[in-house]
């Protein structure tokens, strides 16, 4: 075969299939315009071209031999296969993987944006014999096959693709390298449920196409991913092939012209290009298609299996112990394992909830309308209830008839009070045990709930782990949570949130023996059994029918225990959990939330009121009420691959309709087909915030941004309130900046109650809304610095809303007046806000307003006749001590003039005294000067000084002048 390498990192093998002779080959010509072509000869040194046959007229281009058959190029006939060798006629088939084949090639690259490498990586597809596998970590690995088509054809491969953690596409491009036009079901590969195979077809256009696989791992968190294993490529539409392919070892054909080989039967063997299968030796053993055969090894325990004889008339039962089919152990030699004896015969178990004994010690399902606990026979419910139906499996005697055990060398061993998973041939084993359920039905009781939920499976289970292994819950071939290692015994719960019938598996991965499952339970099942009765409503009084029997409730509607008749939940309360029965069942909304119309839920209708200090803040949050998106990012795995998460966040949720979804963009576009619709279960979520992983297109190589992993955050709202913590869910507010704003935060609380491996009470969610005017009306979203995720513990998230929108409603409050001056006559009064302002919408500023006024103002006014009356008690003040002044120089005076006479004094009480003058007007003089001692020092303008010594009457006997 010629190969030829292109430039485009992608290999181009031609469809000139040559016959080789023995100094030269046949090849045809490139066909011309009357689609006619020539045979030449070849020779197979180069440079020698003697003695070679001349060129003969080729068949025509369309020509094609049939299955079985190949075109001997000598005679340009179609001629039979020989035994152990087929031929698909006009077509190409690859199943055998110990090397790549010719003509494929394998490219790693870890892409750079606007870079591509070739060798940046050396990751490879890698064969295993009868399969390829791709890569385990985050390189880009693309498997790539050229071919020509003479006609249209198709390509289709068989896979086995369990992990979405790595992205698996095929594509076709043409010989220019550009891709050509596909459907997104036919470019990205259906996830595969574990340890199963699937086939994947794609059309293909005549001419060169270029055939793409390519594998991408995503490694978030560090988790490995579990490789794509590839085999059977089978292409149709080639003009002819001109050799036949050998049989693959451990597969023969024995007749010539096949079209296809079978595989050996089990303790056979055959080598490539057999005929004929050859028996292995003695002590020796293999399984069907195997190339070799492999000594027996000594019995040991994993070789049997245990399983419970029916229950006997007797109700009794024995242990019985059998080997594992097929069996390859040898059991006489001296290191072998014996199979165990049989156990003595014990009670049987009671049957499971919803059965009953019959005569023959055979658990059987009790009729419809009827229950049982497994104990006593079925009973009748009584008027008023209805059977809970369901299924409850507890005791594991018999595996039910609606579960299935398949693997690929044992299954599931029942074991009394609990399943177990056997012990398998091999260390890499995949054991799946199925339940299916064929639908949901919601009973009367339960129609006025009109939640998401129409069952729940719940089942507790254990493992133990020597070695590596791996627990998987799935839907369908959706995992939906998976465990590592060994795990105590625990219990796990998931929602069904579709009504459609679903099978459920349980499967483990490497793990013999190490996982047991307790218990199963699902609810509401469509033909399920009833262990218990519920209470119901009856027909309303005033109606014509029996009253005995059980209706539906409207929605919103409780049972009333005294009068079993339908009452309507009272006003902002939904019903709760999972009964309708008691008004206890009509749960108050949390704080800030109000219920729907149906009291199935409670939302916020973004508008909060908070009162504090006399004072009433009213938010309006509206203007918050659509999707908002938060891109967190770029975080970088351990190889460095560029991730985001991503937020969508639905504050109040449309009256509680939970706007914000996330979609798996890759899983869901490759999973629509399926009839089940599983992929709905994880591939979808609606929530009031959901988070996805998105690898952008720029990061890998992908021509459009992948979004994988989403999750949902916040399933149910709990209430909003200023405080921090609401039903044990903490806001945490020293995780973001303090708020400098007197208004307080409105804290969001949400739940998912979706319990995962970390998260054993589910997730939860805090939206933190400030008030910042700074902001627009849509505000901005943060995480909290110190957790970038979202998250510090992996099952709380906060996030912190800033918004023009979270400050209250404007009130006559928050603005103040300013009056102007009086111009004219004329005075203007105008209002503005308080700054800062910290509110929005409400009132508006009331319109300037202008008013008369006089052209003297008031305060001047007030201010001259306050003067006027200052100055009039200035002048009475004046007057008053110019008077007094005047008489007090009179007296001393009249003191002087008497002193000055020659004669003796009078005596000190009458002392220079008229006769008739007022005795109260003594003076006496001290040595501190007075104020009337100044004034009189003033009067004596003509210098004479003077001395004065303290007279008083009852000591001095004269005045002493000098």
């Amino acid at each position: 075969a010629a190969t030829v390498q292109m430039t485009c990192c992608c290999a181009l093998n031609g469809p000139l299939v040559l016959q080789w002779l023995t100094d030269y080959y046949y090849q045809y010509t490139e066909c011309d315009s009357m689609g006619s072509r020539w045979r030449v000869a070849i020779p197979l040194s180069p440079g020698s071209c003697l003695d070679l046959p001349p060129p003969t007229r080729g068949t025509d281009c369309s020509f094609s031999c049939p299955a079985g058959k190949f075109l001997e190029m000598s005679v340009q006939q179609c001629t039979p296969c020989a035994a152990g060798s087929y031929s698909l006629g006009s077509g190409l088939r690859f199943d055998q993987w110990d090397a790549i084949p010719a003509g494929f090639t394998s490219l790693a690259s870890f892409l750079d944006p606007g870079v591509f490498c070739c060798y940046c990586c050396s990751s490879s597809w890698t064969p295993q014999g009868v399969y390829l596998e791709s890569n385990r970590d985050e390189c880009t690995v693309s498997l790539v096959y050229a071919v020509h088509l003479e006609k249209q054809g198709s390509v289709s491969f068989t896979y086995q693709y369990p992990d979405n953690n790595i992205f698996f596409e095929f594509y076709v491009q043409n010989e220019q390298c550009q891709e050509m036009a596909q459907a997104d079901d036919q470019k990205w590969i259906k996830v595969t449920s574990n340890g199963e195979w699937d086939t994947h077809t794609v059309s293909l256009k005549s001419g060169t196409n270029i055939l793409y696989w390519r594998t991408t791992g995503i490694l978030v968190g560090g988790k490995m991913v579990k490789p794509v294993l590839l085999k059977n490529i089978q292409i149709e539409g080639v003009a002819y092939t001109s050799e036949c392919f050998p049989c693959r070892p451990g597969w023969f054909s024995a007749t010539p012209g096949s079209s296809s080989c079978q595989p050996c039967p089990s303790n056979t063997y055959s080598v490539k290009g057999a005929s004929s299968c050859t028996p292995c030796p003695e002590h020796h053993y293999s399984h069907e298609g195997w190339a070799e055969c492999k000594v027996r090894p000594p019995c040991s325990e994993k070789d049997y299996f245990q399983i419970h004889t029916a229950c006997d008339s007797e109700g009794k039962t024995q242990v019985l112990y059998r080997w594992v089919e097929p069996k390859i152990c040898i059991e006489n030699i001296p290191e072998a394992v014996e199979l165990p004896v049989t156990g003595q015969r014990e009670p049987c178990p009671p049957c499971n909830p919803g059965y009953y004994n019959s005569n023959d010690s055979t658990c059987l399902p009790c009729p419809p309308g009827t229950h049982s606990d497994g104990t006593y026979a079925c009973a009748e419910c009584p008027a008023g209830t209805e059977p809970v139906l369901g299924y409850e499996y507890k005791w594991w005697n018999v595996l039910p008839s609606n579960m299935k055990t398949s693997c690929f060398n044992v299954g599931w061993e029942v074991a009394g009070d609990h399943i177990r998973s056997g012990a398998g041939s091999s260390d890499n084993d995949y054991l799946i045990l199925s339940l299916h359920v064929p639908g949901f039905k919601v009973p009367a009781s339960l129609s006025g709930m009109t939640g998401s939920e129409f069952g729940r499976i719940t089942f507790v289970f254990e493992t133990i782990c020597s070695a590596d292994c791996e627990l998987y819950f799935m839907m369908s071939t959706t995992v939906v949570e998976s465990w590592e290692g060994s795990k105590g015994k625990q219990s796990y719960s998931h929602s069904m949130t579709r009504n459609a019938s679903v099978t459920v598996h349980s499967s483990t991965y490497l793990c013999p023996r190490s996982v047991s499952l307790y218990s199963i339970s699902v609810t509401n099942v469509l033909d399920g059994v009833a262990s218990a009765c519920r209470a119901c409503a009856l027909v309303p009084q005033n109606s014509q029918r029996a009253g005995s029997s059980c209706v539906p409730c409207p929605a919103g509607f409780y049972i009333d225990r005294d009068t079993n008749r339908c009452q309507e939940c009272p006003p902002n309360t939904y019903l709760a959990g999972r009964h309708t029965y008691g008004q206890d069942a009509c749960v108050a909304c949390g704080p800030g939330s109000i219920s729907n119309k149906e009291h199935s839920r409670c939302y916020s209708d973004c508008s909060f009121t908070h009162t504090e200090n006399n004072r009433t803040l009213t938010f309006d949050l509206s203007p918050l009420n659509d999707v908002a998106s938060l891109t967190i990012g770029p975080s970088f795995t351990s190889k460095g691959t560029k991730y985001l998460h991503l937020f969508n966040i639905s504050l109040c949720g449309h009256k509680g309709q939970r706007a914000a979804v996330c979609t798996d963009n890759v899983t869901d576009v490759s999973s629509k087909d399926d009839e089940s619709d599983s992929a709905q279960f994880v591939n979808s979520v609606d929530s009031f915030i959901c988070q996805s992983t998105i690898i952008p297109a720029d990061g890998r190589g992908f021509r459009m941004a992948i979004s994988s992993q989403s999750i949902s955050l916040a399933d149910t709202f709990i209430g909003a309130t200023v405080d921090t913590v609401l039903n044990g869910v903490n806001a945490k507010p020293d995780l973001f900046p303090e708020n400098s704003k007197d208004i307080p935060d409105i804290n969001f609380f949400y739940r998912s109650n979706q319990a995962t491996a970390s998260c054993d009470q589910g997730r939860s969610s805090v939206i933190t809304v400030r008030c910042n005017p700074e902001k627009s009306d849509r505000g901005e979203l943060s995480v909290p610095s110190s957790c970038p995720a979202g998250t510090c513990d992996g099952c709380t998230f906060h996030f912190l809303w800033e918004s023009a929108s979270a400050c209250p409603r404007c009130t006559e409050d928050d603005y103040h007046q300013i009056e102007g001056a009086c111009k004219g006559g004329v005075q203007e009064t105008l209002y503005v806000w308080n700054e800062p302002k910290l509110c929005t919408k409400g009132v508006l500023l009331p319109p300037r307003s202008s008013s008369a006024c006089e052209a003297i103002a008031l305060w001047l006014k007030v201010g001259v006749g306050g003067g006027a009356f200052v100055a009039v008690l200035l002048i009475s003040l004046t007057c008053y001590f110019w008077k007094k002044n005047k008489r007090l120089e009179y007296k001393y005076s009249r003191l002087v003039m008497s002193a000055n006479k020659e004669c003796e004094l009078p005596a000190a009480d009458s002392c220079a005294l008229a006769e008739g003058e007022e005795p109260d007007d003594d003076v006496v003089y001290t040595q501190k000067p007075t104020l009337l001692g100044k004034l009189r020092a003033i009067a004596n303008k003509d210098g004479e000084s003077s001395e004065s010594v303290q007279l008083n009457s009852s000591q001095s006997d004269q005045w002493v002048l000098g």
